[in-house]
């Protein structure tokens, strides 16, 4: 039987080892020849279709879809590239390699961001998604030197097919809810002012606003004010920022405006910052004589984001609205008289007077253009209520109307824990019965409570300026009420 089975296995044949690698290098060197010949005969084109055919036979057995990412949708942003920057940024898997970490000059946070041309492998809701950052270098179509390369940005994900209805339904979503959430919570507060000439700026690709850190100390519990006040503004901003819904619902731009009016020095700077770092929100100082234009104001609308605070202060002083086609020969009378002033004392003429007039003023309020961005707070600012157009003060306009006044015994006792620690003394009530009598702001009470670190000497010293400023005023009044004697003596 061995010997049968012996046989069977010598008529096979078997090739050798030899014969094997000699048709192995066979069918190698002909492949060689059969590329030689494609690649010198056939044409590029009818390679490129030949390999691009190829290629997409094998993508229809292929499991996997890809989405392509672009940080820009024409000549935006895409928010979904940004969601997918920050959401990212928070992510390690073994694939990734590398990570970048910065703190900019002046920042408290650190934060991290993915690597260009790395990997990382994301699970959500038990599924396996591969995102890759891509950045290549291009040739730029303009023909300056300087700006021959351009870079172009974009996310690259990789999925199954059979989830492509969970990634736009559920996945993007969910990554843009988390990184509004992580933007938040690592976000650091600046203040945004004009970036020069602005337009011009703007028009070379270059950004509207220019920004600094806002790193303010005030917030409620410190501001000097009445606590029924500060407890009416904060809830007011609460039921702003939680009612997207009703503004959607009864056809309102989700924005709102506030009128803090009151003399100098009465806290209306801190209230702004307060309410900034209560929100959390972005504070953008509109400087309306810096604006040339009803079109001008649009864009820089448009620039600031939403969740922010505008804020035009001095409202009453920031441009002459009423009447302006009246004042224009008197304003080319003064302007006349300025230039042969100049001419013959060296004065340089003033800059051209902003062209922005009460109906841009309001479109920007409560307009069309209103409704460029979610919610939005509005704040004006005066020391002279009286002083402004009746149609700026409307509902819709200005919705809520904050009196910052002088201070107040309640404003006081604010000031005292503030500065010296303490919350009642001795000295409080002759304190609160001249405050009663005096008409003294919260910046003029905070500068005498710094004068001395020890309580009593400071408030004893805050007496003392109470009783002057009291008997000022008492001199003033008595100096008018003669002169309106002596006027009625005079008319009889």
């Amino acid at each position: 039987m061995e010997k049968m089975v012996s046989n069977m296995f010598s008529d096979l044949n078997m090739p050798s080892a030899k014969t094997l690698v000699s048709t192995v290098a066979s069918v190698a060197a002909s492949a060689i020849v059969v590329r030689s010949i494609v690649r010198d005969l056939v044409p590029y084109e009818l390679q490129q279709y030949v390999f691009s055919s190829f290629r997409n036979i094998f993508k229809t057995f292929s499991s996997e879809i890809v989405v392509i990412i672009e940080k820009y949708d024409g000549l935006v942003h895409n928010q979904i590239y940004r969601a997918a920057g920050i959401y990212l940024g928070t992510k390690i898997s073994p694939s990734t390699q590398m990570f970048k970490v910065s703190m900019p000059k002046k920042e408290t946070k650190i934060k991290t961001s993915m690597a260009s041309n790395q990997e990382i492998i994301d699970n959500f809701n038990g599924v396996q998604f591969k995102w890759r950052k891509i950045t290549r270098q291009v040739e730029s179509s303009t023909s300056q030197p300087s700006s021959s390369q351009t870079e172009i940005r974009f996310f690259r994900l990789s999925f199954r097919k059979k989830h492509k209805a969970m990634v736009f339904d559920s996945y993007f979503p969910f990554i843009l809810k988390e990184s509004k959430k992580l933007k938040q919570e690592r976000k650091t507060l600046k203040i945004r002012t004009l970036n020069g000439d602005s337009m011009r700026s703007y028009s070379r690709g270059g950004s509207l606003w220019k920004s600094i850190t806002f790193d303010h100390p005030a917030n409620f519990d410190t501001l000097a004010m009445d606590t029924e006040m500060k407890r009416m503004i904060m809830d007011d901003l609460e039921r702003f920022v939680r009612r997207k819904e009703l503004y959607r619902k009864v056809g309102k731009a989700w924005k709102r405006g506030y009128l803090l009016y009151g003399p100098p020095g009465t806290g209306k700077s801190s209230l702004i910052a307060a309410m900034a770092n209560y929100l959390n929100f972005d504070i953008y100082d509109l400087e309306l004589t810096a604006i040339h234009s009803n079109s001008d104001l649009r864009k820089l609308l448009i620039g600031s984001p939403n969740q922010s605070i505008l804020v035009v202060e001095d409202i009453d002083c920031s441009l002459e609205f009423e009447d302006r086609k009246a004042k224009e020969p008197a304003l080319k009378s003064i302007q006349s008289s300025q230039e042969s002033q100049a001419q013959t004392v060296n004065i340089v003429p003033q800059q051209k007077l902003s062209q922005v007039t009460l109906s841009g003023l309001f479109n920007f309020i409560d307009g069309l253009w209103s409704s460029c961005g979610d919610q939005r707070i509005i704040i004006f600012t005066t020391n002279h209520k009286d002083r402004i157009d009746p149609t700026l003060l409307r509902p819709g306009r200005m919705d809520l109307h904050i009196h910052m006044s002088y201070c107040t015994p309640c404003a006081f006792k604010t000031l005292a824990m503030n500065y010296l620690g303490i919350t009642e003394h001795s000295f409080f009530p002759e304190i609160n019965d001249l405050l009663e009598k005096t008409m003294v702001s919260p910046a003029e009470i905070g500068e005498q409570l710094l004068k001395n670190e020890e309580p009593e000497a400071a408030l004893q010293g805050l007496i003392e300026f109470l009783q002057r400023k009291k008997r000022e005023s008492e001199e003033m009044e008595a100096r008018k009420l003669e002169g309106e004697r002596d006027m009625g003596k005079s008319e009889v």
